[in-house]
């Protein structure tokens, strides 16, 4: 009898010590709930060595959404990257948008800094796209791929800030180019600022 009673609350420390490890609560597709912004240089998953993985509105990169059109994730060694292995073409096989939610402090400032190049295998020289906080556009960008090669791609620094509305805030990126030759993004960085920032 005493041993069943021993059993058993060992039982339950075992469940209660295992739900405490179990760290942020998970989504029902079994990915962590994310709290900050993660995964800024499209590390997750890996896309083929030297090629590309496409994806299209519904699918995911990681904490990141593909919302609409197509883009390509761009694997290890296919052209340089920013930062890391892996970067991303904002068009597939058309202009395509990525976003990804993340927790804020309301009236709060926060600073978004990323890396700009193009895909320079053809189409016209201009890429051009725009940086979105909830939908508003916050940011043009465009980025000449002329003289550009995979191994020389030029990549640019762009930066921005904006005031968090609410406790949840969504950065999006989208392609204003037509054609499978777009904007390339990598190193997106999302950062509390400080007093001086802006």
């Amino acid at each position: 009898m005493s041993f069943s009673r021993v059993h058993v609350a060992v039982a339950a420390l075992l469940v209660a010590g295992a739900t405490a490890l179990a760290g942020p609560a998970q989504a029902a597709d079994g990915h962590r709930a994310l709290s900050r912004f993660d995964d800024g240089s499209f590390e997750t998953p890996k896309a083929p060595a030297n090629a590309f993985t496409p994806l299209t509105a519904g699918q995911g990169i990681g904490p990141w959404a593909v919302t609409a059109g197509s883009v390509d994730l761009i694997g290890v060694g296919f052209w340089q990257a920013a930062e890391g292995d892996q970067s991303l073409d904002l068009n597939g096989s058309g202009s395509g948008t990525v976003a990804q939610s993340f927790t804020t402090v309301p009236g709060t400032t926060y600073s978004v800094s990323y890396a700009l190049a193009g895909n320079p295998g053809g189409g016209p020289a201009l890429r051009t796209g725009r940086a979105l906080i909830d939908g508003q556009n916050f940011q043009d960008f465009s980025f000449d791929v002329t003289g550009r090669t995979r191994n020389a791609m030029g990549y640019v620094g762009r930066q921005f800030t904006f005031v968090a509305q609410g406790a949840s805030t969504t950065l999006s990126f989208t392609s204003t180019v037509a054609g499978a030759y777009g904007p390339v993004i990598d190193n997106v960085q999302v950062q509390e600022c400080k007093p001086c920032c802006g």
